[in-house]
């Protein structure tokens, strides 16, 4: 809030000096009201004044900081409404396998990590591909058994939904032929029952729960290296999933805590509780968005699918690659219609990973379920993906105020090979940005990082552009699904903000608001630059008036 004598004071002479004034700028601010300005200047952390360069430069004080910007195009700060924080920090420091290019080059990078990695650790990480390395076929134990050994490997495919372990992992967890799939997830098997190695979706647990956690130093460093990536994409704001173990959840809490006190934090951080562990939360009266300006819990993921990479996204009708499987529910219905009940009730923020079509049916009819069953209330419900819909889904995220929370990469990364696994009928449904903005849905836009870059800039271009990532589609694969850079940039801040409960303190550039902006290299808003959205960069990241990135 500004403060009253400043409300009073005549505007030729104000009270306070602005402790930042960016000016000379083009600056989209988001907010309806007033969409366009020259200059912003910040007090405190927080905007005090939109506007003018003459209106703007008259709060500046002898201690007030000047940044010029020099015509170029400033906006609010990208509020990435998911991603994987840990795990994208540590990824930076894992073996990296999603280009590689065939077996052998998979194969080299094994070797090198290997070859520089301390004895006594696993090997973790991966992100594979193996629609681009293995031409579609799965990796095996017995292939990783070439390359590594003598060490316990488990690598995930780039979704989270399949991972492969090699002989020595699968022998350390106790998988064989007799173990059994558990609810929720698949143990892929050679011809004679053993383990391929291929592990889908809860299956994965089996091997996860025996790799070592990471200390609170390993977070830190994993934190911090994180925290550096945000800064240089424009991410001021982040969604954090989660995806981790209680013990490392409660550690990685406690790191952002004690960096939010030492000031250590340039990017503020929504940490996100396993739906299933929900009373941890509401047993100590906690609501959704809990916390202060750096450091929020207070809302719930779940699982109600797996992907369609790894053919566990939950489908109406069998896969087009697969006609023995339509997915699997990673939840069954009623377990989840349980746990959104309740964590519903308790006034937790509840958001749930739906990808197939019949998961995300499902998924609103229990959501359906739970609005009328609990009392009325602003509880913006959240789909994590909504990636695949039956046109007639469109129209029930508005009726039941249902926020999608979409990650425009996946379409163009995905695009490659969706309608090898699913149909060219059913894919013109998918990543349905335009029908859905169309229906009244709120979008709200993140990376996944890891599982994606965190790449804002890219993940707009594939909103406006949807242009695969193979080149085969130079017009938009399915673009009638396309929507405006405008639209785009607003679901990357003030979708996420209202996706968060915090419209009123972040998502766009007006007085009272957390000062957090992105200055850009090219000026995305101007129609001839559509053609080059990807290839702009963050040149300026502020966080409360701080300046966290400068591109020199």
């Amino acid at each position: 809030m500004l403060p009253l004598l400043l409300l009073l004071a005549p505007a030729a002479e104000p009270v306070v000096a602005a402790d930042l004034i960016v000016h000379n700028g083009k600056v989209w601010t988001g907010d309806a009201k007033r969409p366009d300005a020259q200059s912003v200047a910040v007090w405190r952390g927080r905007v005090l004044k939109v506007g003018t360069d003459d209106e703007v430069k008259a709060l500046a004080g002898a201690t007030t900081k000047l940044i010029d910007l020099k015509g170029a195009r400033l906006v609010p700060g990208f509020y990435d409404s998911h991603l994987h924080f840990l795990g994208g920090g540590m990824s930076l420091a894992r073996v990296d396998l999603k280009d590689a290019k065939d077996e052998t080059e998979f194969g080299k990078r094994l070797k090198a990590f290997d070859t520089n990695t301390p004895r006594g650790r696993w090997m973790v990480g991966g992100l594979w591909d193996h629609d681009r390395t293995f031409k579609g076929a799965l990796p095996s134990a017995a292939l990783l058994d070439k390359y590594v050994k003598d060490r316990p490997v488990f690598i995930r495919r780039y979704d989270g939904h399949m991972g492969v372990a090699n002989s020595a992992a699968l022998k350390l967890a106790g998988i064989g032929a007799n173990t059994k799939d558990p609810a929720g997830g698949v143990i892929d098997r050679l011809a004679d029952g053993a383990p391929s190695g291929v592990l889908r979706d809860n299956a994965m647990s089996l091997v996860e729960k025996v790799i070592p956690e990471p200390d609170e130093e390993e977070i830190r460093q994993a934190v911090r290296a994180a925290l550096r990536a945000a800064a240089e994409s424009g991410v001021t704001s982040a969604q954090d999933m989660g995806g981790m173990g209680d013990n490392v959840r409660r550690k990685l809490l406690r790191t952002y805590q004690q960096m939010a006190r030492d000031g250590q934090l340039t990017c503020r951080l929504d940490l996100r509780w396993p739906i299933e562990a929900h009373k941890d939360l509401a047993n100590v009266g906690v609501a959704a968005d809990f916390g202060n300006d750096f450091v929020r819990i207070g809302g719930v993921k779940g699982f109600m699918d797996g992907s369609l990479g790894s053919s566990t996204a939950k489908m109406f009708a069998a896969y087009a690659s697969d006609a023995k499987t339509s997915g699997v529910f990673v939840t069954e219905p009623d377990t989840m219609r349980a746990y959104v009940r309740s964590a519903d009730a308790a006034g937790l923020n509840v958001c749930v990973h739906a990808i197939g079509d019949q998961a995300n049916a499902v998924l609103l009819d229990l959501f359906a379920d739970a609005i009328k069953k609990n009392e009325g209330r602003d509880r913006r419900f959240r789909i994590e993906h909504v990636q695949h819909l039956r046109p007639e889904d469109y129209k029930r995220f508005k009726e039941l105020g249902v926020v999608a929370s979409m990650q425009p990469y996946h379409v163009i990364d995905d695009g490659r090979w969706a309608e090898g696994r699913i149909g060219e009928k059913r894919c013109a449904s998918s990543y349905a940005y335009r029908s859905l903005l169309d229906s009244g849905a709120k979008l709200a836009f993140g990376s996944d990082w890891p599982v994606a870059p965190l790449d804002v800039l890219a993940g707009i271009d594939a909103a406006v552009n949807r242009r695969t990532l193979d080149g085969k589609h130079p017009n938009g694969w399915f673009p009638d699904q396309r929507i405006t850079v405008a639209e785009a940039l607003a679901a990357y801040t003030m979708g996420s903000a209202f996706a968060a409960h915090q419209e009123k303190d972040r998502g766009s550039i007006e007085p009272g608001k957390l000062a957090d902006f992105v200055l850009l290299s090219r000026d995305i808003l101007d129609a001839r630059e559509k053609e080059k959205i990807a290839d702009t960069k963050v040149m300026l990241t502020v966080v409360g008036g701080k300046v966290v990135f400068e591109r020199r």
